[in-house]
């Protein structure tokens, strides 16, 4: 925990792996955020107590690390910001904005950057995220390392070693939270038609989803077979499981993800190619 870290902008996903590191004892005072918004910044010394910057270069002096938490809309400007603090030493750059490869930042910034790109997702904000991470070849073992820490301070870190198979991560954990809100909505909203008051349902709702995934996760069990376990013969659950089936739930998924990923794929080549 000596590194140097500069996190380039200081939004909700730097604020949760910042809140994690301080959390397992990262000194505050070894963590740099540059801001642009002043109101922001306010924030980030009230309920984070980091040093605090408005110019993106001379944050990353002396950093070990620098983390870019920022939209993709933004990032040619941001980068060319850091052009000067990068012709000089390449520390780790570990970039979290979705679809942007890491080419994008050895040819803007030094051909020989270490780059660790990452795909984070929206629960590392309490905690429980899940963050997959690809590492260019001028990455080294203890950089890699670094990385690691530093994202599981957020939830579960996996890696993927062929960088075309982000766009499928994307697809499933990046997109993934807003599927199960999405049929948390659809569940909600049909026990309601089924008589049961609005707030009872979402109750049932998030603890049912909560507790699945806590069993699934501990269990030795793939889902699948946690599935049948559940599953009487002639009852209520293979009643509900008949229907989803029947309309296609599995090839519903599957088109899904594929749209996701292919849409992944053009956001890159758009960013690539303006």
């Amino acid at each position: 925990m000596n590194e140097q870290l500069t996190f380039i902008g200081g939004g909700n996903m730097a604020a949760s792996i910042i809140g994690g590191l301080l959390q397992q004892g990262w000194p505050a005072d070894r963590i740099t955020v540059s801001e642009p918004d002043a109101s922001r910044r306010q924030w980030l010394d009230r309920h984070l107590k980091v040093a605090l910057a408005e110019d993106n270069a001379r944050a990353c002096e002396g950093a070990d690390a620098v983390i870019i938490a920022v939209k993709p809309q933004v990032m040619a400007a941001v980068s060319e910001s850091l052009q000067p603090a990068f012709q000089t030493r390449q520390p780790l750059l570990i970039s979290i904005a979705a679809g942007v490869p890491s080419d994008y930042f050895r040819q803007r910034l030094h051909p020989q950057l270490p780059v660790v790109r990452c795909m984070p997702n929206t629960p590392a904000l309490v905690g429980q995220g899940a963050s997959v991470l690809y590492a260019s070849e001028t990455t080294t073992e203890s950089q890699r390392t670094l990385a690691e820490t530093l994202l599981a301070a957020t939830g579960l870190v996996r890696w993927v070693e062929d960088e075309e198979q982000m766009h499928a991560v994307t697809a499933l954990s990046g997109s993934g939270p807003a599927y199960f809100f999405r049929l948390m909505e659809c569940l909600e909203q049909a026990a309601v038609e089924q008589g049961l008051p609005r707030e009872l349902a979402r109750d049932l709702v998030l603890q049912t989803a909560l507790g699945a995934a806590v069993l699934a996760q501990d269990s030795e069990d793939s889902p699948a077979e946690l599935r049948r376990k559940v599953t009487s013969p002639g009852g209520t659950t293979e009643a509900a499981l008949r229907q989803m089936d029947a309309h296609g739930l599995p090839q519903l998924v599957t088109r899904a993800i594929a749209a996701a990923t292919q849409r992944s794929r053009e956001l890159q080549q758009q960013l690539e190619n303006p």
